[in-house]
């Protein structure tokens, strides 16, 4: 890299890609495919977003008591947590998967 001293952020890499090395992990570069499947699953899970925050603003603007906004609020939260899940399921799928 370069001939200064490093960064707490490069030692702590040098120290996880140690970790790895030993756990018998190997690191993979990712494929031109990979990356350009997994901005399209980006840009899909993007989308459902904000539709899904679309909807819920529609919705709370149709809420008649504090109750119902709080659950729609804790509805959206549960949806957007599941959409994240999922979308770093497919990613991590990808990369286990060079194509």
């Amino acid at each position: 890299m370069h001939d200064g001293p490093k960064t707490a952020f490069e030692l702590a890499m040098e120290r996880l890609r140690q970790k790895d090395q030993e756990a018998g992990i190997v690191e993979r570069p990712l494929t031109d495919t990979q990356k350009s499947v997994i901005a399209d699953v980006r840009k899909v899970y993007d989308a459902k977003v904000a539709e899904r925050e679309i909807l819920h603003r529609d919705a709370r603007r149709k809420a008649k008591s504090l109750e119902e906004v709080a659950k729609l609020d804790a509805e959206l939260a549960q949806d957007l947590d599941r959409l994240t899940r999922d979308r770093e399921r497919k990613i991590a799928e990808i990369r286990q998967n060079p194509a």
